[in-house]
């Protein structure tokens, strides 16, 4: 995740207040010294970061905290409201109009921050709610921007409206406006044109659609990437054409963040959504206490759990656990299971969820593993998968029939040391002793997954 670097840093800062019995002015003192310089290496805006630390001090070293049983606790405790203070406090929604009256929303960005993208992403969030939504291609002037739109417009399963590229923008919001309100279409999402950086012609194309059409929120999609670049970006276009909310898109990628905790103190506005991917489900709705807690390496399983609710086969997984029961789970259930573990973001995702495991790519000092360990546990299980695509339908479901014939000829498919093939079968074999022992809620112990 972008704070992968942001949370190992403050998790150090955060041991070190722990490890002290009491605490005194000193030591809060140069603990915000350390969590001043790792939000800036983070790109948070100067001017955020100066008073968030003064915040934070001022509620650090008053009596109670300095007192309490566990000052250290105390002082953690705050910076992780004020972090959610920082970015919104609550989550905000994109407000619809009522009933079945049709909601524009116009979408804004700069070209390469994801905008076509998230536009169709954002589309497939309202379907999956029961809504019928349309997508109108405004963008008339980057090469393939309406055929992009329409390809992801088809594999959401929405409606794209479009008039070609001889149209003036507000002209084609106006028409697929009248199309959603005779087809009951909402909500109504414009997909504008971006430009390399804002331009007075931009801004007053925008300005044209509001005039034209009525239109009920703006939306501004900024690249996480860019830092602070990304912040100026919101201020602008909330000055000049007026934003009510905006989505940060690659905030999976290896960047800092410091657009994420900036913007909303910066231009007053919520982050609506946060791309986390480049699969058209990879968008997250943006929780502030929950950011919060990922960053300071304290997980978040709530959105693990609604990713795995919303990616995991129900039926897969009660046939999977039955058979987990009876110790019949094979190779085709673990090509399964990991098929799972990737819809829900892999491995490295899925433990940047868990408390205690944030920072390092997402597995943690506290598990002593690096980001090139946790590169090397992705490539172990590819190479897994490759070994057993290399045995027959009847080997992947009968594990006990791999005599040493059957292992040869696997490990020279997969092009692996027989030794590869031997070692995954053993720990296989150990690891469906301990999953059966699990599902019956049989005794307590720890088993190492084989990748």
């Amino acid at each position: 995740m972008a704070f992968d670097s942001l949370t190992e840093k403050l998790q150090n800062v955060f041991k070190n207040l722990r490890s002290k019995g009491r605490l005194t002015e000193d030591d809060v003192k140069e603990a915000l010294k350390e969590i001043k310089r790792a939000l800036l290496a983070a790109d948070v805006n100067f001017k955020v970061v100066k008073d968030f630390i003064k915040n934070v001090q001022e509620r650090a070293v008053g009596q109670d905290v300095m007192n309490g049983l566990n000052p250290g606790q105390m002082v953690i405790k705050i910076v992780n409201e004020e972090l959610v203070k920082l970015m919104g406090s609550e989550t905000t929604e994109i407000k619809l109009q009522p009933g079945s009256a049709v909601t524009v929303i116009l979408m804004a960005g700069l070209q390469g921050a994801g905008k076509t993208t998230t536009t169709a992403k954002l589309a497939g969030k309202y379907k999956l709610k029961g809504k019928k939504p349309l997508l109108a291609a405004c963008d008339v002037y980057r090469p393939a921007a309406i055929k992009q739109l329409q390809v992801n417009g088809e594999k959401q399963g929405v409606e794209v409206f479009s008039m070609g590229e001889n149209h003036k923008p507000a002209d084609i919001a106006k028409a697929a406006y009248e199309h959603a309100r005779k087809n009951g279409n909402t909500p109504l999402i414009l997909d504008t044109a971006g430009r390399l950086h804002i331009d007075e012609d931009m801004m007053a194309e925008l300005s044209e659609i509001k005039e034209t059409v009525e239109v009920h929120q703006t939306i501004l999609v900024i690249d996480a990437m860019t830092g602070q670049d990304a912040v100026n970006v919101a201020k602008e276009f909330n000055d000049k054409v007026g934003v009510d909310g905006v989505i940060v898109t690659k905030l999976d990628g290896d960047t800092r963040g410091g657009a994420a905790l900036s913007v909303k103190a910066v231009t007053g506005k919520p982050i609506l959504y946060t791309g986390m991917g480049e699969k058209l489900s990879d968008l997250e709705q943006f929780y502030p206490e929950r950011m919060a807690s990922r960053i300071l390496g304290m997980g978040d399983v709530l959105t693990l759990i609604e990713k795995a609710e919303a990616e995991i086969d129900e039926e897969k997984a009660r046939q999977m656990s039955q058979k987990m029961k009876k110790n019949q789970f094979d190779f085709e259930d673990y090509l399964e299971s990991i098929k799972q573990m990737r819809n829900m973001g892999g491995l490295g995702s899925i433990m940047g969820m868990l408390p205690g495991l944030g920072g390092m790519g997402g597995l943690g000092k506290m598990k002593g593993l690096s980001e090139e360990q946790t590169s090397q546990a992705e490539k172990n299980m590819a190479r897994m998968e490759a070994i057993i695509y290399s045995m027959t339908p009847k080997e992947r479901q009968n594990p006990d029939i791999l005599n040493p014939s059957r292992k040869h000829r696997i490990a020279r498919g997969a092009g692996v040391d027989i030794s590869e093939v031997n070692r995954m079968v053993k720990q296989f074999g150990e690891m469906k002793k301990l999953m059966k022992q699990f599902v019956k809620g049989g005794r307590k112990g720890r088993f190492k997954m084989p990748f």
